[in-house]
């Protein structure tokens, strides 16, 4: 149950660091949210929930490039702090997914 409890805060932390991420830069922001994203992909999704795990994760990063694309033509201000968020929510979903994902196909390679 310790693995459940990390995978969880594992997300949560990954969730607020992308949004913090708009308001302030720090060294190797995208490296932790790599890593906090390939334990949420590890520990936080279990076999029977993969595939609307991945679904969720594509639809998540269709939005996210969809909405850079959006604040990219809208110009600066608000959307420079949206367009950081976003990015660093798909830096983080996007490295979970490739876990999940890799971790489908094995299943299926198994079998």
């Amino acid at each position: 149950m310790e693995y459940d409890r990390l995978g969880r805060l594992s997300f949560l932390l990954g969730a607020i660091i992308s949004i913090a991420l708009g308001f302030i830069e720090f060294s190797y922001s995208s490296l932790v949210l790599v890593i906090l994203g390939l334990i949420v992909g590890f520990l936080n999704v279990p076999v029977k929930e993969t595939q609307k795990y991945l679904i969720a994760v594509i639809a998540l990063l269709v939005i996210g490039f969809a909405g850079l694309q959006v604040f990219n033509v809208l110009g600066n201000g608000l959307s420079n702090w949206i367009q950081t968020v976003l990015a660093s929510f798909i830096i983080f979903v996007g490295a979970s997914g490739l876990v999940v994902a890799v971790k489908a196909v094995w299943e299926i390679g198994k079998d």
